[in-house]
């Protein structure tokens, strides 16, 4: 069996046993890496300083020092993520050239774990987009065909993943980031409790909404990533205290309710697959009903409305003065440079910036953004109401299948609505998983599961008894 195709478990206790490598599991992985890429373009950077990390660990286990629980794991980190020493693009041309001084938080605790980052995965603009077709570098492609997308924006983290180009990744989720590739490449990803994960070193561009989160092939991949980087850090105040430690185990006779809402307007054969996730977890002792969640006709005008204000706030920094790309202010003055300089962010950066803007300015403040603030909060406490009597709430994470590259992308409406039921996790800034639920004639589709604040553990007993019942398996052919 080839190393690359072993998970963030194996591959750590393969390395400490002494059974291969790291150095040969990373080269492996460079490897294949060079024959996938083509066709897949998970990666905007490659770390050329892959292999010497590799030397590292191993000279470490040789010398009987502890290499950590992650010990030689390769993970791909999303390029909003700063990783010092390996330039930080955010897929975007302001930021072409940006090498940070230092490590955002999580990467500090990855590699303290033993893991070993392998590149910077390609993204969405500033992670603005559900498709990853909004990245200067290109367009990432879905590994399960190639003419589809993979989901956005950490549509690279993803696609790495289900490509066996690294055995687990980190991205960003404000508003479904890290579900929505998740589903669409049938692979495990979580958007944690906001402030269960740093985001100390992550490029935002929703600040109350985004959370790092890991990517992984199964549920315990995601666990494993999960142990490293959670856990208060005092270079993000938003942090809890404490340092939770989560573990796999099949629990039985959890509450299960199937939100109504979630299966409405849904393709009617991801609806079909859900149902059946639903009598899987039933035929597991799960105690499954219907249930209803009215506020989610709210939902996505409320989030759209606050991302959009947050970007609008957080990319007026990149003026081309403080950040910016090579470009001389020779015949211009300072307004048609900043103007000229700010025109190179992608249509979607832009459109999201002009939106943000509005929703803020005098006489619209009111009208739009208090309100989405207000329909944030009943949301937020009809799903407090709500987990009273059930553990998890379930239903699909995205409501269609991959859809071709090109399709969605010039029209905006129809792409925001792909995200009509990720968006209510990052609003309540609850806990969610994308768990692989089977195909339909080839194509992934995804089961999302959401718990109250801080419950990782149930909604990871849920997906990983999900999991080891519906037995979804399988890599694509590349």
């Amino acid at each position: 069996m080839p190393l690359y195709t072993l998970g963030a478990g194996q591959v750590a206790a393969g390395v400490k046993s002494r059974e291969f490598s790291a150095e040969e599991y990373i080269q492996q992985l460079l490897e294949r890496i060079e024959k996938v890429e083509p066709k897949v373009n998970a990666f905007v950077t490659i770390n050329k300083g892959a292999i010497e990390h590799a030397r590292t660990i191993d000279k470490k286990i040789r010398d009987g020092e502890q290499a950590g629980p992650l010990a030689g794991v390769a993970v791909s980190i999303k390029d909003n993520i700063c990783t010092k020493g390996i330039r930080t693009t955010c897929a975007s041309r302001m930021l072409e050239s940006f090498v940070p001084p230092y490590d955002a938080t999580v990467v500090t605790r990855l590699q303290d774990a033993g893991a070993i980052v392998i590149g910077k995965a390609n993204l969405d603009e500033f992670a603005m987009g559900s498709t990853t077709e909004f990245s200067r570098y290109g367009t990432t492609r879905n590994p399960w065909d190639i003419s589809r997308v993979p989901g956005g924006s950490s549509g690279g983290s993803a696609a790495s993943v289900a490509a066996q180009e690294c055995a687990a990744s980190l991205g960003s989720d404000a508003g479904g980031s890290v579900r929505c590739p998740a589903s669409f490449c049938s692979v495990v990803g979580m958007k944690p409790t906001y402030g269960l994960i740093s985001r100390y070193g992550l490029v935002s561009y929703a600040n109350s909404l985004e959370q790092v989160g890991p990517i992984g092939r199964t549920v315990s991949d995601v666990v494993s990533v999960l142990n490293a980087i959670a856990g208060a850090d005092e270079n993000d105040h938003t942090t809890v205290g404490g340092k939770p430690v989560y573990t796999l185990q099949e629990r039985k006779g959890l509450r299960v309710g199937l939100v109504r809402e979630f299966i409405e307007d849904t393709d009617p054969a991801v609806a079909k697959m859900i149902l059946r996730a639903m009598d899987t977890l039933e035929g597991q002792g799960c105690k499954c009903k219907e249930t209803s969640l009215e506020s989610v006709a709210y939902a996505l005008a409320s989030y759209y409305t606050i991302a959009t204000a947050e970007a609008s706030s957080n990319l007026a920094r990149y003026d081309n003065v403080r950040y910016g790309f090579d470009m001389s202010p020779e015949g211009y003055e300072w307004n048609s440079y900043f103007a000229k300089a700010r025109s190179s962010f992608g249509e979607e950066a832009k459109r999201r910036i002009i939106t943000g803007s509005y929703v803020l300015s005098s006489g619209y403040y009111g009208k739009y953004y208090l309100k989405a603030q207000q329909a944030r909060s009943l949301l937020k406490d009809e799903l407090k109401a709500l987990f009273k009597s059930c553990d998890v709430l379930i239903g699909p994470t995205m409501p269609i299948l991959p859809f071709k590259i090109g399709e969605k992308i010039d029209d905006p409406l129809k792409m925001y609505l792909v995200d009509i039921d990720t968006v209510i996790a990052n609003l309540a800034g609850m806990p969610a998983i994308s768990v692989p639920a089977g195909f339909v004639d080839g194509l992934p589709v995804g089961l999302q599961l959401m718990a109250d604040e801080f419950q990782e553990q149930t909604i990871l007993d849920a997906a990983y008894l999900f999991e080891q019942a519906a037995n979804v398996r399988g890599s694509p052919e590349l």
